[in-house]
């Protein structure tokens, strides 16, 4: 069976990615609409492939032109005699911790998930109209804005733009009235520092708002709620589950937390022997449900070490609450331990966000002249703030204000951008992969 891959990634940095997809699946088709120059650079190394397929432009001479390739084949549609359990998709995951992994799903598993959170958690309808920001390479685009609102019977608003500009995604909103948008949290940072934004642009047909792909801030939640007036619904999914599996709801949030288990899906927080961790404490998060994947394309030991028969390992550290919500402590290659205690990045993130001079941030542990690890900050700021030493110390007055000392940031680094999946994940680990550097804070190391 040929595999076809999904071109819709217009930022040439991406070319590896695409590469290594490619290769490591075996494609044979590709299918791309005005990508050329983005794939140009992978073709003569895809020792697999063998079509090109080209949607609205020309390619290379051999190429086919899709309207051409169709235009005599039947209108009618045959269906195939599959299984539930038959493979559906190959999707690949975004390389926040490195290289890709190609992630098979089954057929039942889309059906599954329009229903488990679609449709019982966002109570999405014929009526609306969604909108996304992630692109339908992203399970989170795939299945919010795709398989989703078509098992309602609802519309989709496709964009075809970079969704990296926040305008971008408020013009679209303005011009097509969707009732449902999906966003990536750092997005919804990027357009709360826009001002007037409510002034300039309509949001009034959008009835819900949904983050996912990293914990959403409590500070961005309540800029964006008081703002809009709309609630946002943040939660976590995988891709190796296909989508969002622990959620807040229309009408039961906990601003900062990933909210509860979604019905159909039993999660459980353990440490590192397995054995399951008291309430209040940090854990390794594992999930089960119907909708889970199997393994990992061509990586055998990376596959036994995160699907654990009924359960998946997600990498993740959480813990839960006295009433049950879940909130989330950053991914275990990310977790610091400082002095002996673990720091979670997502909290000193969250608080470094709150500071009005802050866009967004990525926090990883980086050795001090003693070799021991403390909590180093990158920060990009908003526009019209100016980096200076004076800021640094201030932001870091500001995290000792309100956590522990233990676990302010000792060093700020300003920096333009912070390094991302094309999905819009931060990417830690390019950061803890740099060199250590002079920092832009004046500050002394103190022990």
């Amino acid at each position: 069976m040929g595999l076809v891959l999904l071109w819709d990634d217009q930022d040439r940095r991406y070319c590896h990615e695409h590469e290594h997809a490619a290769h490591a699946a075996g494609a044979r088709v590709h299918f791309h609409e005005s990508l050329l120059k983005a794939i140009e650079p992978i073709r003569d190394a895809a020792e697999f492939l063998k079509y090109v397929v080209v949607i609205g432009g020309k390619g290379r001479a051999g190429d086919l032109n899709f309207e051409e390739w169709i235009r005599n084949e039947s209108a009618q549609l045959v269906t195939a005699p599959t299984h539930r359990d038959d493979f559906a998709t190959l999707n690949y995951s975004s390389g926040t911790t490195g290289e890709p992994k190609g992630i098979f799903h089954a057929q039942k598993d889309l059906p599954l998930t329009a229903d488990l959170w679609g449709k019982n958690v966002l109570g999405l309808r014929e009526t609306d109209r969604t909108f996304a920001s992630a692109k339908l390479f992203f399970t989170f685009g795939t299945g919010g804005n795709l398989i989703f609102p078509w098992h309602v019977g609802a519309s989709v608003v496709l964009f075809p733009g970079p969704p990296r500009i926040p305008t971008n995604l408020l013009e679209v909103i303005d011009r097509f009235k969707p009732t449902v948008f999906y966003n990536a949290p750092t997005s919804y940072a990027a357009i709360l520092a826009l001002p007037d934004f409510t002034q300039k642009y309509d949001l009034s047909s959008l009835r819900l708002c949904v983050a996912a792909g990293e914990a959403l801030p409590a500070p961005v939640w309540h800029g964006w709620k008081q703002r809009t007036g709309l609630d946002i619904i943040d939660g976590i999914g995988a891709t190796e589950i296909y989508h969002i599996f622990i959620s807040n709801r229309p009408g039961d949030i906990r601003p900062g937390s990933s909210g509860k288990p979604v019905p159909g899906y039993e999660v459980k927080i353990v440490d590192e022997d397995g054995q399951p961790v008291a309430q209040g404490q940090v854990g390794n998060l594992l999930v089960k449900g119907e909708t889970a994947a199997l393994f990992y394309l061509h990586q055998y030991a990376r596959s036994q070490r995160t699907f654990l028969g009924e359960w998946l390992f997600t990498g993740d550290k959480y813990y839960v609450d006295e009433d049950g919500y879940y909130w989330h402590a950053g991914r275990s290659d990310d977790m610091m331990k400082v002095g002996g205690i673990w720091v979670s990045p997502v909290e000193v993130e969250s608080t470094l966000i709150s500071h009005p001079a802050v866009l967004e941030c990525a926090v990883v542990g980086f050795a001090d002249a003693a070799n021991l690890v403390k909590p180093k900050a990158f920060v990009v700021l908003k526009e019209g703030r100016t980096a200076s030493d004076d800021l640094a110390a201030e932001l870091i007055a500001h995290c000792r204000e309100k956590m522990a000392e233990y676990k302010r940031p000792r060093w700020i680094e300003f920096v333009n951008e912070l390094p991302k999946t094309a999905t819009g994940k931060i990417q830690r680990f390019k950061m803890r992969e740099q060199k250590q550097e002079a920092t832009a804070s004046t500050e002394k190391m103190t022990a």
